[in-house]
């Protein structure tokens, strides 16, 4: 097989790029510059670096030239701050992309789509009545997103959407996404405040193992909810503190009531600064107060194995510690 990729240089990416590579597929990717110093990128992979968004149409179709399966490991999360309309942005980073970039796929006879999406699609189908694409941007670009991937399935292409719950794993020269949870710890003091509840998890070893498992196996048009562990935040935190060097801090739990209260100063915040939050922190109460947990059957079938998930968060607290503390250069998520 031989895969087309945006993002091969990125944490989930380069990871997937690998795996490729060992199972004798073909690897091309375009990413963005720089790539992160000391980044184990595969040496056998065709890579350019630029934006793909600045590209035209023939350009895309030079790289896809000659290969058989799209991979889409790029755009952005809630994360990545913008100003309102928020939506707006993602629809530029994740949904146009694919609207312009399947069907060039299409022309260029590839048969096989892999995109990267977010577990906040499988939980706002799944609980209709918490009305999570009405209160929350980024879960209604997602879902967008997916039926925009979908729409392009038929006899001639096979596209599947990974939903995707929070990953852990490091790559060298990149600025981890959990610097932000560190900062809110930080600004704590001594005591985490966190709600119960919990999440869905996986290694960056494992979604290597389903984006590869997806273009393999994958036929129609198919969305797959990914989990290869589920823990409850007062387990996930046990963990963070030990890497951040305070194994015997406490944990207090908060209430849905008091975490919404916070959510309306975090709104004002976010108003004073310009930006609109993805996701609205008051409505975000309801997603972490409940266990957001995902059974591994899907994960299993794309072929996940085990990993040593507590290895991978730890890993990922201690670098974002060092980047948080600015220890350490790191290139950060963009916007583009």
């Amino acid at each position: 097989m031989r895969v087309f990729m945006i993002g091969g240089t990125g944490l989930l990416g380069s990871a997937a790029a690998q795996l490729f590579l060992e199972r004798g597929h073909e690897v091309r990717t375009v990413a963005l510059p720089p790539l992160p110093v000391g980044a184990p990128i595969p040496k056998e992979m065709d890579v350019r670096l630029c934006n793909y968004l600045e590209m035209t149409d023939n350009e895309v179709l030079d790289m896809m030239d000659g290969c058989n399966c799209f991979v889409f490991a790029a755009g952005v999360d809630e994360r990545v701050e913008f100003p309102a309309p928020v939506y707006d942005a993602y629809k530029k980073y994740n949904i146009d992309p694919l609207n312009r970039l399947i069907p060039l796929a299409k022309r260029a006879g590839i048969t096989k789509t892999v995109v990267l999406g977010s577990y906040f699609s499988y939980f706002a189908k799944k609980f209709p009545q918490m009305r999570l694409t009405e209160k929350h941007p980024y879960i209604r670009s997602r879902i967008d997103q997916e039926q925009a991937a979908l729409s392009y399935a038929d006899e001639n292409m096979d596209v599947s959407v990974l939903e995707l719950p929070y990953i852990f794993g490091t790559q060298p020269g990149r600025k981890p996404v959990w610097v932000i949870l560190i900062e809110q710890l930080k600004n704590m003091g001594p005591i985490t405040f966190y709600p119960k509840g919990g999440t869905a998890m996986l290694t960056v070893h494992q979604v290597a193992q389903v984006i590869v498992g997806a273009a393999e196996k994958s036929k129609g048009g198919v969305t797959y909810p990914i989990s290869c562990c589920n823990y409850t935040w007062d387990d996930f935190l046990r963990i963070v503190h030990e890497a951040m060097g305070v194994p015997d801090r406490k944990i207090i739990h908060i209430t849905p009531a008091m975490f919404k209260l916070f959510g309306l100063t975090m709104r004002k915040q976010y108003k004073d600064r310009g930006i609109q939050s993805g996701i609205d922190p008051v409505g975000l109460a309801d997603i972490m107060c409940m266990n957001t947990f995902i059974d591994d059957r899907w994960a299993k079938y794309l072929g996940a194995t085990q990993d040593d998930i507590r290895a991978a968060i730890f890993d990922s607290v201690k670098l974002s510690v060092e980047a948080f503390e600015g220890n350490t250069e790191l290139i950060g998520m963009k916007g583009e």
